[in-house]
């Protein structure tokens, strides 16, 4: 959780329990926990997306008592108590903010009283409910476990499952019937999945099976109002847009980037929306650990931030960002690697695209570097049989004591393509986005990047795969 930079202590003991009241503006949520000691100091914090926020701090009295209290509402969506020991429950907040909640640490759900709060009544009636069926499966999903290989004992277990898992489907369309206009039910929708019809028949008269995945994931969003701020305090929108462009989408760039796109122009509905969507979406991919990611976060700012769609960042911000997504862009997966002219060992002019073979190695290490004395002789034992394959490594050395640089390399029998830039004039670590080593980008015989950042322990299985596939290529034409 992410404290704000001063809390407000609210001691209780000066204070009357009962007679702090919301102003107009205001809010003022009272709780009784038996179990909560005197001194016991308890946070307000709210849900956004994948994290939670703090915003109030309160000390519990002898009776465990405690109040927070504060001049401006509280913007609606999941809240959180949090306790000692980080143990915590959640309750709602939206537009009636001045309620008092009392509870027993041994069972929050259970033993919860909510007085002032008809969304927090609802809420925990729900949960109550909730515990009851999970009471139910629970035993069904252990005897599932232990008659694996009983096919008939199986399928009624799971039929018993399917109708605890259609009364909760039932209860959650009923209150929403019921309460239509309760953050509840806008909960209950967002979380909900597309009903998929009965799959069409195909020309050979057996159902299409990819129909399913087509409807979902078409149907994805019909269920989530975008336009309804106080769903960004919840962990829905964040956990639906996860599984939307992890497990509904293709993981390759075009697809990556189309439902990215599907989700921003979606969020339009709601300014605050659409910055929580689009900052997540490019952070999320500038950051991401897998290869080729990075093109989706290029995507981003080409779209959203460098057309000054996203209203929130100043232009020092921007800039970085724009200068960042240039950075990347020449360097994507499926780019000609950017040309360069080095020195070898000699003082002679080596240019990179003169090198022939079918697959090149663009090594950028430091002879001083402790991770490159560990990954370089891993690199040259790996050289040494992929020579066979038509591969050369064109080791960039970052560093430019010429006297040091080949000592390492005469020392270690460095025999590939060395050169070093002694005078700093081509700006390679800029152009490649050298800011540690090692790094190791692999591409084709015309310069193509099909690899990069990649350990040598991924290098052979990338080798043959793209020898397979450039066969297989040549057999189907």
């Amino acid at each position: 959780m992410r404290a704000k930079k001063s809390f407000i202590a609210f001691f209780i003991s000066a204070v009357s329990f009962l007679s702090l009241t919301a102003g107009d503006n205001g809010y003022t949520i009272r709780f009784k926990i038996a179990g909560l000691k005197k001194g016991d100091t308890c946070l307000l914090a709210n849900y956004y997306g994948e994290k939670q926020y703090i915003q109030d701090t309160a000390l519990a009295d002898a009776n465990g008592q405690l109040v927070f209290n504060g001049k401006e509402k509280l913007k609606g969506g999941i809240y959180l108590l949090v306790l000692p020991k980080k143990k915590y429950f959640d309750f709602l907040i939206d537009q009636v903010q001045d309620f008092s909640m009392e509870t027993d640490t041994s069972d929050y759900v259970k033993y919860m009283k909510v007085k002032g709060s008809e969304d927090n009544k609802l809420f925990y009636e729900y949960l109550n409910y909730i515990a009851v069926k999970h009471k139910e499966a629970d035993p069904l999903r252990e005897l599932i476990k232990k008659t694996k290989n009983n096919k008939d004992s199986i399928k009624l277990l799971s039929d018993k499952m399917s109708r605890i898992d259609k009364d909760v489907k039932a209860y959650k369309l009923n209150f929403s019937k019921e309460h239509p206009k309760t953050l509840l039910s806008q909960i209950f929708k967002g979380m909900s999945d597309p009903q998929v019809p009965e799959a069409p028949k195909l020309a050979n008269g057996r159902p299409d099976s990819t129909f399913a995945y087509r409807y979902t994931r078409e149907h994805y969003w019909d269920n989530y109002d975008f336009s309804d701020e106080r769903l960004l305090r919840t962990p829905i929108l964040y956990n639906k847009m996860k599984n939307f462009m992890d497990n509904m989408t293709y993981q390759i760039t075009d697809s990556l980037n189309a439902a990215a796109d599907i989700i921003a122009e979606k969020a339009r509905a709601n300014n605050e929306v659409f910055k929580y969507v689009v900052y997540w979406l490019t952070s999320t991919y500038e950051s991401s650990p897998i290869m080729g990611m990075d093109a989706i976060f290029v995507h981003m700012a080409e779209r959203y931030y460098m057309t000054k769609q996203a209203f929130w960042v100043d232009s020092a911000q921007l800039a970085k960002i724009t200068q960042r997504a240039m950075t990347l862009k020449p360097l994507l997966i499926g780019k000609y690697a950017p040309n360069l002219t080095l020195k070898d060992s000699l003082m002679r002019d080596v240019t990179l695209y003169d090198v022939r073979s079918k697959f090149t190695i663009l090594y950028f290490w430091d002879y001083g570097c402790s991770h490159c004395k560990k990954v370089t002789p891993k690199l040259l034992e790996w050289y040494q049989t992929a020579k066979a394959k038509d591969v050369k490594v064109f080791a960039v050395g970052t560093e430019t004591n010429a006297a040091e640089w080949k000592k390492y390399i005469r020392e270690n029998k460095l025999d590939w393509i060395n050169v070093y830039d002694p005078y700093y004039q081509t700006g390679f670590k800029k152009t490649y986005d050298i800011y540690s080593t090692p790094v190791i980008y692999v591409l084709d015989e015309n310069k193509k990047i099909i690899a990069k950042r990649l350990d040598v322990e991924q290098l052979d299985g990338l080798i043959d795969f793209m020898i397979k596939q450039k066969n297989s290529d040549k057999t189907a034409k």
